[in-house]
């Protein structure tokens, strides 16, 4: 007679797909665990490599038994506690969340989820890792830094859902919606700026060149030409290449801009920009190659503002709005030679407001592809030749002579591009088909 265990109906996994979810959920465990057996925890390689592998089992096995893989770690983070406590060395409750988390993590890859869990255990990592650097980013906050990151997440989170959707007003010109995710996006990139900036500091002119060119160019270059305007001659080549990465960094924002708001937009204009990116990035390299330890001052330090506050949204938005209006309105009215000039305007004013303009535009259907994304160049190019003239208020022949023909150089390589962007746009658009 059968014994009654043997009657009861048993599951085969497939193989290969329960191998890959255990494995997973291992590598995952193993890599946070590396991070705490590395600062000495009591709760080290193997006990994270084992909690994850529990949390895969149970939610292999379902909702009940997923469950309990909670409630077992949640009695193994009691008992750390409790151990830590009797030895006087306070509360483990970093470790305790982490364990916490890779038991949720291991759960999802027993479900079949990948991307997801891994995602979360790498920034988990991440933060256990940067503790020190964490601690001292917050540390060092100021007040006006607070109220600015909270005031982004107001605009983003509580005003965002709020606006109407579509375009209003009697000619449907006016996209509240879309003016407001472009001041978000264009605060969020110069907030994240500002925080790498604060976090590694001004190491050289190079570097702060580059992260002020990313909030804002002009800027960084009225920075850098009051230095030299003010007798320091050996500062000139240092400002020759930190304006010269300020500018890159420009050309790299507008592209990313355009990639986001309109992909289709930048496959006309992608060998321009690709072009200017390549000639600012060797003119730079070419004079940092070039330079001597001997007779140049210390790298200075740009003290950047505050990239982000209420006046400077309000700004973005309203010019984005009015550079949206005129452009279709000249569109309409003067065809696609009237859009470039609203562009060129739009460059002197704020490159990066007049790009999102016509990216959105694009991405309504109320312009071409191909004549927004030569219209993000056109606003690039005159944002170049803007910041050469607080150049010319140095009057140092030098630096004007070497800045200018940097600026014709990048010019000439952007020109190209816009001539061969034609020629390459069937090309681009069969390969980046998905982009439509």
């Amino acid at each position: 007679m059968l014994s009654p265990v043997n009657d009861l109906p048993t599951v085969e996994w497939l193989y290969s797909a329960i191998l890959l979810r255990l494995g997973l959920s291992l590598a995952l465990g193993l890599l946070i665990g590396l991070e705490r057996e590395r600062r000495g925890k009591e709760a080290g390689l193997r006990t994270f490599g084992f909690i994850s592998m529990l949390g895969a089992l149970g939610g292999a096995l379902g909702e009940h038994f997923a469950l309990m893989a909670l409630a077992l770690v949640g009695v193994l983070v009691l008992l750390l506690n409790v151990q830590t406590l009797r030895a006087n060395q306070g509360s483990e409750l970093t470790t305790s969340a982490a364990m916490v988390v890779t038991c949720m993590a291991g759960i999802l890859c027993g479900q079949g989820h990948t991307i997801s869990p891994a995602a979360v255990m790498v920034i988990a990592t991440a933060l256990l890792a940067w503790k020190e650097r964490l601690a001292g980013f917050s540390m060092g906050l100021s007040e006006s830094e607070l109220r600015s990151a909270l005031l982004l997440a107001i605009l983003a989170i509580v005003i965002y859902p709020a606006l109407p959707r579509g375009a209003i007003g009697p000619w449907g010109l006016i996209e509240p919606r879309a003016a407001w995710i472009t001041v978000i996006l264009i605060a969020g990139i110069g907030f994240v700026n500002y925080i790498l900036w604060k976090l590694y500091g001004s190491r050289g002119t190079e570097l702060s060149g580059f992260l002020g060119g990313l909030v804002n160019s002009n800027f960084t270059v009225i920075e850098l030409s009051s230095r030299v305007r003010e007798g320091a001659t050996g500062f000139i080549d240092t400002a020759y290449r930190g304006i010269l990465l300020a500018t890159t960094a420009m050309v790299l924002r507008n592209a990313t801009l355009l990639l986001i708001l309109a992909p289709l937009a930048l496959l006309g204009a992608l060998p321009a920009f690709a072009l200017m990116l390549v000639a600012n990035s060797a003119l730079a390299l070419l004079s940092y190659r070039r330079r001597t330890a001997a007779g140049e001052p210390p790298p200075a330090e740009i003290k950047l503002e505050l990239p982000f506050s209420l006046s400077v949204a309000l700004r973005y938005g309203v010019l984005f709005l009015l550079l949206h209006v005129a452009g279709s309105l000249t569109q309409r009215e003067f065809g696609d030679a009237g859009f470039y000039v609203v562009s060129v305007v739009g460059g002197l004013m704020s490159s990066a407001s007049a790009v999102a303009a016509a990216a959105n535009l694009a991405a309504d259907g109320s312009l071409s592809p191909s004549v927004a994304g030569t219209g993000a160049v056109i606003a690039s190019f005159t944002s170049l030749a803007f910041s050469l003239s607080f150049v010319l208020r140095t009057r140092q022949h030098l630096l004007i002579r070497k800045l200018a023909t940097a600026m014709v150089c990048v010019a000439l390589a952007g020109l190209l591009g816009v001539l061969t962007g034609d020629a390459l746009r069937p090309m681009l658009s069969h390969l980046l088909p998905g982009l439509r």
